[in-house]
């Protein structure tokens, strides 16, 4: 059995921000995710947080957390994506340190997002258009250039995707 504490305390202070140069808005966000985890699995398996071992986080216990982070706290698929986003961070960087849990890190990284729609922008008006392709200087040559390309873009109907 190895010891959650040692190696999430080690990924938290040292690699995301020392190694991995994290800001520390994501070293904050991904404490938060592993406060929920472990408060979640100490509370099922009714044992300590500081008794936890890597291998009471298996992915049953990280998709029953996800259903639990969407269904009793409510967050959205985003949210849910971001916890996850943070567990197979971690594990990632357990693969190097502890190989005797490269099986079980294997099962968390074929764990998948949910998927998120996309918000599709909404088509620009007659005069949105026209702002827009009067916007380069048209004494230029650059101007001139930057201005036919726009019309080309809007007239073929290019999109962003």
């Amino acid at each position: 059995m190895t010891q959650l504490a040692q190696h999430l305390t080690a990924f938290l202070r040292e690699h995301l921000p020392r190694e991995r140069h994290a800001s520390v808005h994501t070293c904050d966000a991904y404490a938060y995710s592993f406060q929920l985890l472990v408060t979640f699995a100490a509370g099922r398996l009714s044992k300590r947080p500081c008794l936890l071992q890597i291998e009471d986080i298996d992915v049953p216990m990280i998709l029953a957390f996800l259903e639990h982070i969407e269904g009793m706290r409510g967050n959205k698929a985003r949210s849910r994506n971001a916890r996850l986003a943070a567990v197979k961070s971690f594990f990632r960087y357990l693969e190097h340190r502890a190989p005797a849990v490269l099986d079980q890190a294997l099962r968390v990284h074929a764990i998948p997002m949910k998927k998120i729609d996309e918000a599709l922008v909404a088509s620009l008006s007659h005069t949105e258009v026209q702002a827009l392709l009067n916007a380069p200087d048209r004494r230029t040559s650059s101007g001139i250039r930057d201005r036919a390309m726009l019309h080309l873009a809007f007239a073929g109907g290019l999109r962003v995707s």
